[in-house]
């Protein structure tokens, strides 16, 4: 069987490519006119390809490797082996990755399966959808009526944008996902399995549970990616929003009515429930639950796995569940570590009595 390699470098970069990228001078001695043919991790690298380094983990990875070049934090630049190029910057990890990008730019969204351009056989677009020149429709995928596409957009097999929706240019919707009641800006990216637009979960409890009409859309901003298997419940009343450059993980729910803001950060496993407002820059680690109706203020961050049942401010950091102040949480981790050192009762046992 054959082995074949998925991402294969599209360009070469020169040595002053990669330092004009990064904003910094090359050392003294480097060859500017050299060129590196691809990246690899620090224990693979060989004389042609980029290599980075930012985290004491690899201290021994980074003094034995073989990269041409490497990309380092000042803390690590005395650990580049001599016959390996130290670009020393303060964010090596970013420079990285935007010269991955151009190694790789395949590798940025994902684009058709079919190897096709255009509409592809057995795809299904209705005669009144607007599909601007461009676009590329694989195999399996539909296309509702009054929907519109704009031109560099890749639809995947098997997806379905439905009646009415509107997608920008240059966005790629991934296999098997679908859109409805959605309006989408520029570049964005959803992974296969995304489901966007579908009814929130709103009934009327009582002896019998009366479904409410969903009756909302979702409104998805430039430059958003949304991951596999996540789901974006259209609004009841108002609309679902997800702003400008915020990215989402994979296998995320976010309810109806939830406002997300502008460049937020939303990682896998996270339940965002109706009416909550994301403002601008919030970060929410894996698995934390957000309960209905709340704010989260601007740049906030919440810890992996808790739970957040009231507002939270603007800048701060919480944690645990209930979730709180960063502090608080690591004080009540504390004291409990303490407690559990000096022995408490047993399970099932009575405290000592005076």
């Amino acid at each position: 069987m054959s082995d074949p390699h998925f991402f294969t470098a599209q360009t070469r970069l020169s040595f002053r490519d990669v330092a004009e990228a990064a904003g910094v001078p090359l050392p003294e001695g480097a060859d500017p006119a050299r060129t590196l043919a691809g990246a690899a991790p620090l224990d693979r690298a060989g004389p042609d390809d980029l290599a980075y380094m930012d985290n004491a983990r690899y201290g021994e990875a980074l003094a034995a490797t073989g990269a041409g070049l490497c990309l380092v934090s000042p803390r690590f630049a005395p650990r580049v082996p001599v016959g390996t190029v130290g670009l020393v910057l303060r964010d090596p990890y970013r420079a990285y990755a935007g010269l991955l990008g151009r190694l790789h730019p395949d590798a940025l969204r994902p684009g058709s399966q079919f190897g096709a351009r255009g509409v592809a056989p057995g795809a299904h677009v209705h005669p009144e959808a607007e599909i601007e020149p461009g676009v590329t429709v694989d195999p399996g995928a539909v296309i509702g009526p009054g929907a519109e596409v704009g031109a560099g957009t890749v639809v995947g097999p098997n997806a379905v944008i439905g009646p009415g929706c509107r997608v920008g240019r240059d966005c790629a919707i991934g296999t098997g996902a679908t859109l409805s009641h959605t309006l989408m800006g520029n570049r964005v990216i959803v992974h296969p399995g995304a489901r966007i637009g579908q009814d929130g979960f709103g009934f009327a409890m009582g002896a019998s549970h009366l479904k409410v009409p969903q009756i909302g859309r979702v409104i998805v901003q430039d430059d958003v990616e949304i991951g596999a298997n996540t789901t974006v419940d259209r609004g009841a009343s108002r609309d679902t929003v997800i702003g400008e450059g915020t990215k989402i993980d994979n296998l995320v729910q976010i309810a109806h009515n939830v406002v997300i803001g502008r460049h937020c950060i939303i990682v896998s496993g996270v339940g965002i429930s109706g009416s909550t407002t994301l403002e601008d820059y919030v970060v929410l680690g894996g698995q934390v639950g957000v309960v209905g109706h709340l704010t989260i203020g601007r740049g906030a961050q919440i810890a992996g796995s808790s739970n957040v049942n009231r507002d939270v401010p603007p800048g701060s950091r919480w944690g645990g569940t209930p979730a709180k102040p960063v502090r608080a949480w690591f004080r009540e981790l504390t004291t409990l570590a303490r407690l559990a050192e000096r022995g408490g009762p047993a399970a099932g046992e009575d405290a000592p009595k005076d």
